[in-house]
């Protein structure tokens, strides 16, 4: 059997006019505000969509099915047509003239890792800001989940294309059809969004702000409206705390949200990852917050002595950064690595933790780092019993050793992928800081870094090699490594 190349041109067509629908939206916007960009970005979402248009009608007659070799093809190159594509309302509008500036800010927005070459933020039009926050939110849920749920095209296909795409290891599904699982996702990401965006109004933001934070928020990407990014609002804590709430939902498994509006409440309390996720959070907090508070690191601008006082400040910051770190959305209150040494290594550590299987966050992954925690345990075990057949059990049932050997593998090769990431930008000039810390930043998402990347400042300073390099890690992270490197197989092309 060949490869059913015209399904594949056919679904690129269908997203471009998926990312031409969000840019006609940005338009919009942009006329709103007369912000001077209203005719760039409508040009880019024209021309968008008569790509789309004419790659759909070239391969109307195609065949419906969609293979495993298929899917991983259509994901991976959706992906860049995608970023791609998504380049030109700041190529047109002139925001950023550059190629290589453009193709680094538009796929870190689709991978959510929020990490920016804009040095003047607050100067970009109205329009280009909610671009920048759109490519965060359509990349958050997954550009292909968004597919399949508005046209259900792909029929039992489908699997193949959201097992491809979906973040972690988690195979769940709310509904027996693939298109009502990913129509269900989006309506809980979307409800969750326009959630948040009330509350920021209503403690305080601009509406406009509000909306750009809520998109970025809730894909845990962290492109704010403000060169300061949440730091801006450090003299109103309810506006960081209201997204403090929603980075956590955002970093936990969407199904645990779907169970609990069903009422289901006992399957979110007893979900293993969940409570681990939930305590990490926690326990980061402390050790955190009690190093910042005893060091006498807390930022002072902020203090509110009749009411919060400087214990709440601590607090506040700390857990801030620990969850935006850990859901890898990369909202910055303070700068983490300006606080000690030891904190520092801290928040590098946590860029490999990530969030809950099924969210929209990026990095390893806390499911995966359970199953592997219990089976290094349970090796103790079955050395001293050669004999026994000793399972790895999670949420009290067995997991298949197959899933586990997955697990294990998918450490190794991020782990290694991390240390050639971090070799190749110290081979482009980058200090051993900047390196490691870029490295592990675009490949889990992450947005701020470690050294000339730290969280307060961009990515700018990047050689344009750089800046590829790290566009490239961010997609092996947002796309789970397997789903991109499989594509790089000889073995993969064979018999097609």
């Amino acid at each position: 059997m060949g490869l059913n190349s015209k399904i594949i041109f056919h679904l690129m067509g269908l997203l471009l006019l998926c990312n031409g629908f969000f840019m006609i939206l940005a338009a919009v916007v942009s006329g709103i505000y007369d912000d001077g960009a209203t005719l760039d970005i409508t040009l880019a979402a024209i021309v968008t969509m008569l790509v789309g248009v004419l790659g759909m009608f070239y391969t109307r007659n195609h065949k419906k099915q969609v293979k495993r070799k298929e899917g991983y093809i259509i994901v991976t190159f959706g992906w860049l047509v995608m970023s791609a594509s998504g380049m030109l309302p700041y190529l047109f509008s002139g925001t950023i003239p550059d190629l290589t500036n453009a193709f680094f800010e538009t796929i870190s927005g689709y991978t959510t890792t929020g990490a920016s070459v804009v040095d003047d933020i607050e100067a970009l039009p109205e329009g280009i800001l909610l671009w920048r926050s759109l490519t965060h939110w359509i990349g958050g849920m997954g550009i292909i989940v968004l597919a399949i749920a508005i046209l259900p095209l792909l029929g039992i296909g489908g699997m193949q294309l959201f097992a491809a795409e979906a973040p972690g290891p988690s195979s769940d599904k709310l509904h027996p059809r693939i298109t009502d699982t990913a129509k269900r996702l989006w309506l809980i990401y979307f409800s969750y969004t326009v959630a948040e965006t009330i509350l920021l109004k209503l403690a305080g933001m601009s509406f406009f702000d509000a909306v750009n934070h809520s998109l970025a928020t809730l894909s845990t990407g962290g492109f704010s409206t403000k060169n300061a990014s949440m730091a801006y609002w450090n003299d109103e804590p309810l506006i960081q705390y209201i997204v403090i709430l929603f980075m956590f939902l955002a970093g936990s498994n969407f199904v645990l949200s779907y169970y609990a509006f069903k009422g289901k409440v006992q399957k979110v309390i007893m979900d293993e990852e969940f409570k681990f996720y939930s305590i990490f959070v926690l326990c980061f907090t402390v050790v955190a917050g009690l190093v910042v508070y005893f060091q006498g690191n807390v930022p002072v601008s902020d203090f509110h002595p009749m009411i919060f006082g400087e214990a709440e400040s601590t607090f506040r910051h700390t857990l801030f950064q620990v969850i935006s770190v850990i859901t890898t959305t990369g909202f910055v209150t303070a700068d983490f690595t300006s606080w000690t040494p030891f904190l520092t290594v801290f928040f590098f550590g946590l860029m490999f933790l990530g969030g809950s299987a099924g969210s929209t966050a990026g990095g390893i992954k806390v499911m995966r780092h359970l199953i592997i925690i219990k089976n290094g345990l349970l090796e103790f075990k079955r050395t001293l019993h050669t004999n026994a057949i000793i399972p790895v059990r999670y949420n009290n049932k067995t997991v298949q050793e197959n899933i586990v050997y997955n697990i294990i593998a998918f450490f190794v090769l991020y782990m290694l992928l991390f240390i050639i990431g971090s070799l190749v930008l110290g081979g482009l000039g980058l200090d051993f800081e900047s390196a490691i810390g870029g490295a592990a930043s675009s490949l889990g998402n992450v947005g701020p870094a470690l050294g000339s990347l730290y969280p307060l400042t961009n990515f700018n300073s990047l050689p344009a090699l750089g800046k590829w390099w790290c566009g490239f890690l961010m997609l092996l992270g947002r796309l789970e490594l397997f789903t991109v490197l499989i594509l790089l197989s000889p073995y993969f092309w064979k018999r097609i």
